[in-house]
């Protein structure tokens, strides 16, 4: 996959992709992330790529020109095509089934937004698809960017050792992910539930099933009303609900 990122401040991305999984995957040859400064594509001497509002209001608004400019530009350099993603507190909101749509893609183009956001041209006339991380206001949609090529680049084939791993996290089954113990199995007098060290590869994956939608039920019930529970599942849950 190729990802393009056009911001007007490509220094916020140094870093984030140089560790952890990202790293091993630009390694491996699975991703490649190309950063673009939007003010390169500015037309004047001052690489101007924001102004005032049309019709008043407080704060600035990016241009359309510099944006398309650099979004035509840029989707040349490779023939592969995908979704032009506007990150912005309108898009739609992303999820876990958003991020396993955008990793099917051979190639994403992300564009953020800054200041009081883009001209509405941007999202009418050239953004394919808008995303937004959460219901509350950033600076920009760089970090949300940053959030976005994580969770799609995990999903890579070959970007996590385990594969395993990536099916059982959390939302990957529309539920929350049951706990995880580690060495020592006594801390404190706080025990690890003795499943977990009885080797029994079954009940271990009983229970974690249980766990999960016990969290689930607790934590995020709106997750749970569109998980598939099995009748059996249904009555443990209702009696262990009230039990809490």
């Amino acid at each position: 996959m190729r990802i393009d990122i056009l911001t007007i401040f490509p220094g916020m991305f140094v870093g984030p992709f140089d560790e952890s999984i990202v790293r091993r995957a630009r390694e491996r040859g699975i991703v490649s992330i190309h950063v673009h400064d939007i003010r390169a594509w500015a037309t004047d001497r001052h690489r101007t790529v924001d102004d005032y509002p049309y019709g008043g209001g407080p704060g600035m608004v990016m241009k359309p020109e510099p944006i398309f400019a650099a979004v035509e530009d840029v989707l040349a350099q490779d023939e592969r095509r995908g979704p032009i993603v506007l990150m912005t507190p309108i898009g739609r909101p992303f999820t876990q089934e958003v991020a396993q749509q955008l990793a099917s893609q051979e190639r994403l183009l992300i564009i953020c937004g800054h200041y009081e956001g883009v001209d509405a041209r941007v999202h009418r006339y050239l953004a394919t698809d808008e995303i937004s991380i959460g219901d509350y206001v950033l600076s920009g949609g760089e970090l949300p960017a940053m959030v976005l090529v994580d969770a799609v680049v995990r999903l890579l084939p070959g970007a996590v050792g385990d594969p395993e791993s990536v099916r059982s996290e959390s939302f990957a089954e529309g539920l929350l992910e049951a706990p995880h113990y580690t060495r020592p199995p006594d801390f404190r007098g706080w025990r690890v539930p003795e499943v977990l060290l009885s080797g029994h590869h079954q009940e271990v994956a009983r229970w974690r099933r249980r766990q999960s939608i016990l969290l689930t039920a607790r934590r995020r019930p709106d997750l749970l009303a569109r998980a598939l529970l099995t009748p059996d599942e249904q009555e443990w849950l209702a009696q262990n609900l009230e039990q809490a």
